[in-house]
C-alpha cells in the first residue's frame, strides 16, 4: 500500500476561507388577510416579473363589505345634496328676515354634519378596497422564486409566509475572517471560488469587498462580503463558496499541510484521508480542504505534518 507523508509548508499565495452565497434582495411574502388560496400562478424556481400576479387569496366577503361601503357612500351623498338644498333655501329666508337665526344656524349645522358623514363614508369606502387589494399578491422586483410553501386551497392567515424571492442579479459571498486579516483586505486582492459551478465559472469576479465593522467576541473574526457581478449565471442564496485572501493579510510564518490529491476520500458529504496508525494500518479521518495546486492539495484542518496518509484509498479500505 503506497503512502506519502503529509508535508508543511509555508503559506504561499492564497489562503481560502470557507463562505456562503447570500441574496442581497431576498424577501419573504406573507399573508396580510385570512382567506383560502384560489390561485396560484408560481413554483420555485420560477423567474417572475415586477408587478406580476403571484397568488390570490379568496376576496368575495372583503367584495361584499367593498360594495356595501360603496353604497353608504352614494347615500350619504344623496342625504348631503337634500342638506346643501336646505341649507341654500335657509339662507335665502333669512335674508328676508322670513325664519330666525337660530333657524338657519340649525340648517349650517345639518349640512356640516351631513359633510362630514359623507367624508366618512368615503374613506371607510377607500379602506375596504384597500383590503380587497391585499388579496392579490403580486411581485415587489424581478427577481427568482426560491419557495412556496403554501398550495392551492390552503388557508392563508395573516403573517403565514406564502412565497420568498430573491433578487439573483444582487448577490454577495459572505466569510468569516480573522480579525488581523481583515484591516489589509481590498476588492483587487480577493478572489472568489464557487466550486459548485462548472469550471469556466468557478473564479467569478469581486465587484466590491465590505468588511463589517463588529467583531464576534467568541470568535475573534470579522465578516467579510464580496459582492459577485450581476451577469452571474448558475449562482444561488445558499451556495457553498469560498474567499481566497493574500497571505501577506496573515500571521507571517502560518504552516500549511499538503497532501497528494489522490489521497482524498469524498463519501457524500464527508472529505477525508486514510491516515496510518503507529501499527501502520489505515484510518478514514475526516478534513477539510483547501486550494489545490497541480497534483497537490491543501489541508486546512484534520492533518498534522508528517502523517502518513494512504495514496491509494481503495487499496486502504481493504485493509483489516
Amino acid at each position: 500500500m503506497a503512502t506519502a507523508p503529509a508535508q508543511a509548508s509555508a503559506l504561499q499565495g492564497q489562503t481560502g476561507f470557507d463562505g456562503v452565497v447570500e441574496a442581497v434582495r431576498q424577501t419573504v411574502i406573507a399573508a396580510q388577510v385570512p382567506g383560502a388560496v384560489v390561485e396560484l400562478n408560481v413554483k420555485a424556481g420560477d423567474r417572475v416579473q415586477a408587478g406580476q400576479l403571484l397568488l390570490r387569496i379568496d376576496a368575495r366577503a372583503a367584495d361584499q363589505t367593498a360594495a356595501a361601503s360603496n353604497a353608504q357612500v352614494q347615500a350619504a351623498r344623496a342625504a348631503l345634496d337634500v342638506a346643501t338644498r336646505e341649507y341654500e333655501r335657509q339662507k335665502q329666508l333669512h335674508q328676508k328676515k322670513y325664519i330666525s337665526q337660530a333657524a338657519l344656524e340649525r340648517a349650517e349645522s345639518e349640512f356640516k354634519a351631513t359633510s362630514a358623514q359623507v367624508a366618512a363614508q368615503m374613506a371607510q369606502a377607500g379602506a375596504a378596497r384597500t383590503q380587497t387589494g391585499l388579496h392579490t399578491v403580486r411581485a415587489p422586483y424581478a427577481g427568482v422564486v426560491a419557495e412556496v410553501p403554501v398550495a392551492l386551497g390552503d388557508m392563508a392567515m395573516p403573517g403565514r409566509p406564502l412565497l420568498m424571492l430573491y433578487d439573483p442579479a444582487a448577490l454577495r459571498v459572505t466569510a468569516s475572517v480573522p480579525q488581523s486579516a481583515a484591516g489589509s483586505v481590498q476588492a483587487d486582492t480577493v478572489r472568489v471560488e464557487l466550486p459548485g459551478l462548472a469550471a469556466a465559472q468557478q473564479w467569478p469576479r469581486a465587484t466590491r469587498v465590505q468588511v463589517l465593522p463588529t467583531v464576534d467576541a467568541a470568535t475573534h473574526t470579522v465578516q467579510l462580503r464580496v459582492a459577485l457581478a450581476p451577469d452571474l449565471q448558475g449562482a444561488t442564496p445558499g451556495m457553498f463558496a469560498r474567499l481566497w485572501l493574500p497571505a501577506a493579510a496573515l500571521a507571517a510564518g502560518e504552516l500549511r499541510v499538503q497532501i497528494p490529491a489522490s489521497a482524498v476520500v469524498r463519501r457524500a458529504e464527508m472529505t477525508g484521508v486514510y491516515v496510518l496508525d503507529p501499527q501502520g494500518r489505515p484510518l478514514l479521518r475526516q478534513v477539510r480542504l483547501g486550494r489545490r495546486s497541480g497534483e497537490q492539495v491543501e489541508v486546512l484542518s484534520g492533518l498534522r505534518p508528517g502523517d502518513k496518509v494512504a495514496t491509494d484509498p481503495q487499496a486502504a479500505a481493504k485493509v483489516r
